[in-house]
């Protein structure tokens, strides 16, 4: 009995492109995590925390906000029996995750990754934070500019 195992190399095509124009600077990025189970949230976090390390971002802190209760009282009967009741509840766990200077490149790169590992039953909220250039208009004190527009006028 002869087997013959054969091997073809796998060979795979990086596009790398330059572009001249600056990255976009994040001064902080939070990425906050919903599920109504919390222990995919649990695991949701342990992912995430690992992708970060893995990348080498700076995860400033990850912190558990306040879950969010939904209750919906409905009788039990549809037409009597005022006293009986059910109730349900829907309850919505929050996870939040900062990450603090990042570029718009390495954003992007860890948003999506984490987003197509999404769990089921999970979303993602961002919020991203950059630093702007103050416009020309609020750079020098309004008065400076009155009095030389005054002293123009005059002469």
């Amino acid at each position: 009995l002869k087997v013959a195992f054969f091997f073809y190399p796998v060979c795979r095509l990086f596009l790398i492109t330059s572009s001249d124009e600056a990255d976009i600077l994040y001064k902080k990025i939070e990425v906050l995590a919903k599920c109504h189970d919390k222990a995919v949230l649990d695991s949701l976090e342990y992912f995430a925390v690992l992708a970060a390390q893995q990348l080498g971002l700076t995860l400033e802190r990850v912190y558990e906000p306040k879950k969010k209760i939904e209750r919906l009282t409905l009788l039990k009967s549809v037409h009597i029996f005022k006293k009986h009741r059910v109730q349900y509840e829907m309850r919505t766990h929050y996870r939040c995750f900062e990450f603090k200077h990042l570029t718009g490149s390495t954003a992007n790169v860890y948003l999506e990754y984490i987003q197509r590992n999404l769990p089921e039953g999970a979303a993602l909220e961002i919020t991203k934070t950059t630093l702007e250039k103050l416009p020309d208009h609020i750079k020098y004190p309004v008065w400076d500019q009155l009095s030389n527009d005054e002293n123009e006028k005059t002469s």
